[in-house]
Formats: C-alpha cells, sequence, structure tokens
C-alpha cells in the first residue's frame, strides 16, 4: 500500500502482475490437487464414473459453471427496477 498523485491509494492488487501472481498460484494449486488424484488411495465411493481420474475436479468446474449461467438467467426474473428503493 503505498501513496500516489494526490489521496488516491494504490494497493498490492491493483498490480496487474500481482493479480498474475495470484491467478497462477490458483492454477497451479488446482494442477496439484487435479494430480494428487492419480495416487493410489482407498476410495469409499458408490458409482463406477468416481473412480475415473480428476472426476471431483471437472465436476466441480461444471457445477460452478452451470450456477454462474443458472444465476444470469434467474436476476432476469428476480431484477428489480433501479429507482425500487427510491421510488419518486
Amino acid at each position: 500500500m503505498s501513496e500516489t498523485n494526490g489521496n488516491e491509494r494504490r494497493y498490492w492488487l491493483d498490480e496487474p502482475k500481482n493479480v498474475d501472481k495470484v491467478c497462477y498460484a490458483l492454477y497451479t494449486i488446482c494442477a496439484l490437487f487435479a494430480l494428487a488424484d492419480l495416487f493410489p488411495y482407498k476410495h469409499h465411493l458408490h458409482f463406477a464414473f468416481e473412480y475415473w481420474p480428476g472426476f471431483y475436479s471437472i465436476y466441480g468446474f461444471v457445477s460452478c459453471v452451470a450456477l454462474v449461467l443458472a444465476a444470469t438467467q434467474l436476476r432476469k426474473i428476480l431484477m428489480r427496477d433501479e429507482d425500487y428503493y427510491d421510488p419518486q
């Protein structure tokens, strides 16, 4: 956090290189978790597709995308007028 021209404060995530570092760290963590699924460990699963390598990584990603798409459609139904809380 450093001061720049006038009263405008700059934080560490204001720098694009720092945002890139955070993204690369998240990509690395996700890749490590996906790779960890390739090592043998005792499963207590019920269905055959749960044994596929990376199944839960793919399932989580698809579920997240589905939630975002559902939320964008739900917004059209639930959205209120701009002046809902402050009528003229």
